[in-house]
């Protein structure tokens, strides 16, 4: 369904977390403030976007997509549709299980590496305060995901600035605070206590080839000579609407005295430059078809479908998901170490 909205209230709408950070354009980061208001004179207003916000249902060494039928993971932070499992490959196993996501018609599956508090010597895991799963530049998308569609998007080996690519528009800020952190890397901690939520931006890809489901980002990087497609795809690839990780921590408890420099926290991967998501599309085909109405960019966009309106929660109950596999695998970072040591490549990404 989409919901008609005046100018105020859609600016109203618009979630603060996208004012506090920007957007990648042509491979060019951009202050959302500067995008937003560019777009809106040009064209009255910014393209419809929809998100779904997800609970966290395991923490677990596995990654169906990077390593199939293995327990040699680092450590993941799921959520969306319990029906995950080393082996899951396809939209239906998804789409028979229980979800956390709060639109029932997605029964996607989102994971991310799981965030460590170190101290002491320990790696206590942090949950995200809030889990959000934007999807955005629609206006701009040809078809809908198409079922089975899977991506992988940022580098879980990064170590530096140099390895995280502009596309992937990867940020750790304070939400909704200006940056004071001087030259700090847009991919880096910050180095003050943030008195808000501690929070990451990641963005996918957005082309997709339908009958092979290889994936790709829009931009100019994929002009060469006469070949200038008008949806910015490689050959052979449709635009599909843009998914982007917004993930916010609060670490106010856990470090009550805050942080001057490098702060006590670690990904499972590594550093925050090996910041990364893997998703696994799970949208019912209706709803992912609804998604693709919001093409007026007066209206502003809420995913409804043949399971329910898009607020409505989940058919199942968010806190009756759980781990379907729970006799293999672990959810303790020590022992995923000593289960990766046989891993010639710890983490690596296709």
């Amino acid at each position: 369904m989409l919901l008609p909205v005046t100018f105020q209230s859609f600016v109203r709408s618009v979630p603060l977390d996208l004012f506090a950070v920007g957007v990648v354009v042509d491979r060019l980061y951009i202050p959302f403030t500067m995008y937003f208001f560019s777009l809106v004179a040009a064209a009255g207003l910014a393209h419809a976007y929809t998100v779904v916000v997800a609970e966290q249902f395991m923490l677990k060494n596995v990654d169906p997509i990077v390593l199939p039928g293995q327990y040699k993971s680092h450590m993941h932070s799921f959520f969306g549709s319990d029906a995950v499992t080393i082996n899951t490959n396809t939209s239906a196993e998804l789409q028979a299980g229980c979800s956390t996501n709060e639109n029932p018609n997605d029964l996607s599956v989102y994971w991310i590496p799981t965030l460590y508090l170190t101290e002491g010597g320990k790696h206590t895991p942090i949950t995200p305060m809030r889990f959000s799963a934007y999807y955005v530049n629609i206006g701009d998308a040809e078809i809908p995901f198409p079922q089975d569609f899977k991506a992988v998007a940022g580098n879980a080996q990064g170590a530096s600035q140099a390895d995280v690519e502009s596309v992937y528009g990867i940020q750790w800020m304070c939400e909704g605070v200006s940056n004071t952190d001087g030259g700090k890397d847009v991919a880096a901690f910050p180095t003050k206590t943030c008195p808000t939520h501690l929070q990451s931006i990641l963005l996918f890809p957005d082309c997709v080839n339908p009958d092979t489901l290889d994936y790709a980002y829009s931009g100019t990087q994929n002009w060469s000579g006469s070949f200038r497609p008008a949806n910015r795809c490689p050959a052979g690839m449709k635009r599909i609407p843009q998914l982007r990780f917004s993930v916010r921590y609060d670490l106010r408890k856990l470090l009550p005295n805050g942080w001057s420099g490098t702060p006590p926290l670690e990904l499972a991967c590594g550093s925050s430059y090996c910041w990364h998501g893997d998703f696994i599309n799970g949208w019912v085909p209706e709803a992912a078809q609804n998604m693709l109405k919001a093409t007026d960019k007066r209206e502003f966009m809420q995913i409804d479908g043949p399971l329910g309106g898009g607020k409505d929660g989940s058919k199942c109950g968010a806190k009756n998901a759980h781990d379907q596999d729970p006799n293999h695998g672990t959810s303790d970072y020590e022992e995923s170490v000593k289960m990766m040591s046989s891993k010639r490549s710890i983490g690596q990404r296709r």
